[in-house]
């Protein structure tokens, strides 16, 4: 078996991390939400095996992560959704259908979710592999 090929169970171990990538979106379910827009905050793991990369010290053989940087942005400041949950499978597959990337982990963030009460953070993490898009 190659560094590329994983038995089903196996997880992929390498990984690129973006986390805390901050972004102004229209995303919510109420009105205000809608029209006035908050802060919204993403992490993503971006699972691939990095070997080639690490001996090569060649971006051509990873992901450039300013790229993925820049369509998250693209997708946060975008069209406004209604749910956490749908920007966030949304992000996870134009990440696996735009990128060599394996397997994608999504965390988004809505600080300022609107809520009676203190509150860090609403937020949804969900995670999807290229095979379950085929």
């Amino acid at each position: 078996m190659d560094s590329k090929t994983k038995d089903a169970g196996e997880v992929m171990a390498d990984k690129i991390i973006l986390q805390g990538m901050e972004f102004y979106g229209y995303h919510g379910t109420l009105p205000p939400e809608r029209e006035l827009g908050q802060r919204f905050a993403v992490d993503l793991e971006l699972f691939l095996d990095l070997a080639e990369a690490g001996r090569r010290d060649d971006l051509s053989a990873t992901v450039d992560y300013a790229k993925v940087f820049a369509l998250v942005e693209e997708l946060v400041t975008g069209p406004a959704r209604q749910l956490l949950e749908r920007l966030a499978e949304d992000i996870a597959a134009a990440v696996l259908e735009r990128f060599p990337v394996e397997e994608v982990l999504v965390r988004v963030k809505k600080p300022a979710a609107p809520l009676r009460g203190r509150l860090d953070y609403a937020a949804v993490e969900i995670r999807r592999k290229k095979r379950d898009r085929l």
